[in-house]
Order: C-alpha cells, then sequence, then structure tokens
C-alpha cells in the first residue's frame, strides 16, 4: 500500500510539472515571472510540491496562483524560511481541494524591512521571570533576558512583545500577555476554539502558538501605526485566501488546517468549504474602530 501511494503521488507531481511546462502556463509565469526567472520560479515550486504530499492534491491552478502571489511579492514558499505557506484546503462543495495562501510572521517583517521606512522591527516572546514592568502609557518595558539561550527557550512564554521604529526616530511598541493572546486565538480562530474544545493539535495555533502569536502581534503593530507599503497591503489582503485564476481571492474559514510547518509530512487534508473570512472581516472592523458584531471566527490571517 505504501508503495501504491508513493507512485500515486509521484505521478500527482510529475503531472504538475508537465502542467508548469504547457505554453499556455509558461505565457502566464512570465508576465509576473520574467522570462529570466521563469526556470528558478517552476523549480522552487515544483520542489515545494514534491516535499508536500497533501499539496500534490490540491488543483494545479491553485498552486500556481498563490505561488505566483508569493512571487510577485518576492517571497519565498521554502517551510525553511517561513515566509509564506501553501495550505491544502478540501473543497466539499465543490469536491475539490485548493491551495490556501498563507502569510507567515517572517513574510511580515521581509514585507516592512524592504520599505525602507524601518530603522527597527522586531518581536519575541518574554519568558518567566523576565519581565520587570510594562508602561503602556509611555510604551516602555523592562526585561532581564535570561543569558542562556538554551534555559531560555525551554522557560514558559509569559507574553509578546513587538516594536518598531522609523528611519526618521518615531518609534512604536505593543506587549501582550500570554493570557491575551491566548483569549484572541480562540475569539478569532474557529478552528483553535475547536481545538481546545476537543482537544486537537490541528490548526496553526496549535501547532506553533509562538510563530501565530508573533504574526499577531507584527499584523496589530502594523497595520495600526505603520507605513505599509503596496505589497504589504497586498500581502495581508491575500493571507488565508484562495487565489483564484483570475486573481479574485476567496477567504475561508475551516475547523481544521493542514499543519503545512512539515515540511515532508503533513497530517491530512482537512475538509471544509469556502467562505467569506469573518475573522478578516471582524480584524477590519477592530482596526477600524467598528465594533460591530460578527460574531466569533477562523489566522488569523489567522491574524
Amino acid at each position: 500500500m505504501a508503495v501504491q501511494n508513493s507512485l500515486v503521488a509521484k505521478k500527482k507531481a510529475t503531472g504538475f510539472t508537465a502542467y508548469l511546462t504547457a505554453d499556455a502556463v509558461k505565457e502566464q509565469i512570465n508576465k509576473v515571472v520574467g522570462s529570466k526567472n521563469g526556470t528558478r520560479f517552476i523549480s522552487s515550486i515544483v520542489s515545494a510540491v514534491n516535499n508536500n504530499t497533501m499539496l500534490q492534491e490540491c488543483t494545479n491552478s491553485s498552486i500556481l496562483s498563490g505561488a505566483l502571489l508569493g512571487e510577485s511579492l518576492n517571497l519565498s514558499p521554502s517551510p525553511q524560511l517561513g515566509q509564506y505557506y501553501l495550505v491544502p484546503f478540501k473543497d466539499k462543495n465543490k469536491g475539490t481541494t485548493l491551495a490556501q495562501f498563507v502569510l507567515g510572521y517572517k513574510g511580515y517583517l521581509q514585507l516592512a524591512i524592504r520599505s525602507g521606512q524601518y530603522k527597527k522591527i522586531n518581536v519575541l516572546s518574554i519568558k518567566e521571570g523576565e519581565l520587570v514592568r510594562y508602561d503602556p502609557l509611555n510604551e516602555e518595558i523592562e526585561v532581564n533576558l535570561i543569558d542562556d539561550e538554551e534555559e531560555r527557550e525551554k522557560a514558559t512564554t509569559i507574553g509578546y512583545y513587538a516594536m518598531f521604529e522609523y528611519t526618521n526616530g518615531f518609534k512604536k511598541a505593543m506587549y501582550w500577555s500570554r493570557a491575551k493572546m491566548e483569549a484572541h486565538a480562540i475569539k478569532y480562530s474557529a478552528g483553535y476554539a475547536a481545538d481546545k474544545r476537543k482537544g486537537n493539535q490541528y490548526t496553526f495555533w496549535s501547532k506553533d502558538f509562538d510563530g501565530m502569536a508573533y504574526k499577531t502581534m507584527l499584523r496589530q503593530l502594523i497595520s495600526k501605526w505603520g507605513i505599509m507599503s503596496i505589497d504589504l497591503v497586498t500581502a495581508i489582503d491575500a493571507d488565508m485566501a484562495i487565489v483564484n485564476e483570475d486573481g479574485s481571492k476567496s477567504y475561508v474559514e475551516v475547523e481544521e488546517e493542514v499543519n503545512n510547518y512539515t515540511e515532508n509530512e503533513p497530517e491530512k487534508i482537512i475538509d471544509g468549504e469556502a467562505v467569506e473570512s469573518t475573522e478578516k472581516a471582524t480584524e477590519e472592523k477592530e482596526e477600524s474602530g467598528d465594533n460591530g458584531n460578527i460574531g466569533d471566527a477562523l489566522f488569523g490571517n489567522q491574524d
């Protein structure tokens, strides 16, 4: 059975490679990437698909559309870099599996840095015993960081801190407790709330809470007070979306997401249905000061 599954996966991966070399598809790639970079782009996306058997279940067009968006933002699909992910999503209504574009927190950092507006930008977890005080009025934090990196890595996380400084000297900073981040995740991620109820670990929040927390901190900080380049606006708008062939986006809300952080063995494709992302709408209202009742939703942009 394992050999048969391996052969099926190899056939699907080969089919995707053939799809990319079709004349019409190559023309589409060249319009975004350019003929000089076409070979590099095809190689990188084929590698990503070959290393993710669940991604091979997705339609070729959804993989390509998501990858082209990532390429237009000059971000890498490599799981090791963590700039963006293509996550399998099974649409039960249509009977197809689609690739969902998910922006990683390192993608946020890359796009912010490239804007040339930020002299400093950082996000990190605060460990137990490190926080001396945080003054939210003046946005001043005092910490005694654990010197030993291995010891610090093992220590319990009690909160998250993010800051930026413009080249002109303007500064902004935020601190959230671990409890506040947990409440935020449960409120805005239906999937994580389901994980908590059922004792599962399917969602990004369950698999990598710190990574999702970093992303949330950067999104909150930059979207409210930061200078946003066109690329950064585009990336945030596309986060957690399925990019259609015509460039439009369909936002999805699922109770369980595929673990795409594991490069070679994601757990499984999750059933769901394509709907408007109520989490994204809720956060946009929250950021604009409109506290209308939308209800609980899915990351995060996930946040």
